[in-house]
Formats: C-alpha cells, sequence, structure tokens
C-alpha cells in the first residue's frame, strides 16, 4: 500500500515520525510536505494530498495538523475524498470499514505520538466491510457529494 502523507507546521514532527514508522512497517510513503517548522497553511496539504490521491498517486492518505479539523476540512472540499478526524483506533478503524474514509486526520496539539502511530496502523490495515447498509449509506454520501460539489479541477 502507497501512503500519502502531508502536514502543516504544526504537525511536521508527527509527520516524520510517522513516515519512518511507515516505511519500518513495509509501507511506500509519499511525503507531500510541509518540510520543515515554519509557517506552513495547512489548506495547501491538504490540497496536496487529495489531490494526489485522487491521481491515484497513492492508495490512502494521511493528514496532520495542530487539532486535524482544518485539514479535515480542506481535504473534505474535494470531490472523492472522505478525510476523518480519528483520535482513537476505534473510529480509525470504523471510519474505513463502514465509510470507506480515504484520508485520515490527525492533530498532534490532540494526542500522543505512540497513540498517533497505533491509530495510523489500524487505520491502514482496515478495510471496507461492503456489507449492504453501509453500502446503502455510502451510496447517499456520493449522491449528496454528486448533487452538490462540481468535479475537481485537478
Amino acid at each position: 500500500m502507497k501512503v500519502i502523507i502531508g502536514s502543516d507546521h504544526a504537525g511536521f514532527s508527527y509527520k516524520g515520525i510517522l513516515i519512518k514508522e511507515l516505511q519500518d512497517k513495509g509501507y511506500d510513503v509519499l511525503d507531500m510536505g510541509t518540510y520543515n517548522d515554519e509557517a506552513d497553511d495547512y489548506p495547501d496539504r491538504a490540497a496536496e494530498v487529495a489531490v494526489a490521491l485522487l491521481n491515484k498517486r497513492g492508495d490512502r492518505g494521511i493528514l496532520i495538523c495542530g487539532s486535524a479539523v482544518g485539514v479535515s476540512i480542506a481535504a473534505n472540499k474535494f470531490k472523492g475524498i472522505r478525510a476523518g478526524v480519528c483520535h482513537d483506533t476505534y473510529s480509525a478503524h470504523q471510519s474505513v470499514e463502514h465509510d470507506d474514509v480515504n484520508i485520515l486526520c490527525l492533530g498532534e496539539r490532540v494526542i500522543g505520538i505512540e497513540l498517533a502511530k497505533e491509530i495510523a496502523l489500524t487505520f491502514l490495515n482496515a478495510m471496507f466491510t461492503n456489507a449492504p447498509r453501509h453500502k446503502r449509506r455510502l451510496g447517499k454520501i456520493l449522491a449528496i457529494e454528486n448533487k452538490n460539489m462540481k468535479e475537481n479541477i485537478l
């Protein structure tokens, strides 16, 4: 599995640690920046990860900012992206299993790094269940998306 990862300055420290952790576990990782801890705007990183995922440069994405909320909001502006804030392992696997989330959003100022590692691995190991109720609900989400969002200009 190829993972696309990005962060703003508030998530920069965790991004580096998570990249190493994922690579040590055998994941191929594409780093979309930021590349230092100088002030950076989270919408830029969220957009880069979302576009890379939509262009099939990877299988799933991880975004990190201070709270996870900003990158989640920005990434979810792209048709085809389902970015979820997960600060526990239950949400990390359930978001994929039930909602087919394709970008995990983590807050460096909210959780510790060991929990962040565990959440990321849980997210990456989860698979959409294809259960009829989950497919039905995902279909309703996609119908809302198709009605209210224009095609992405990548």
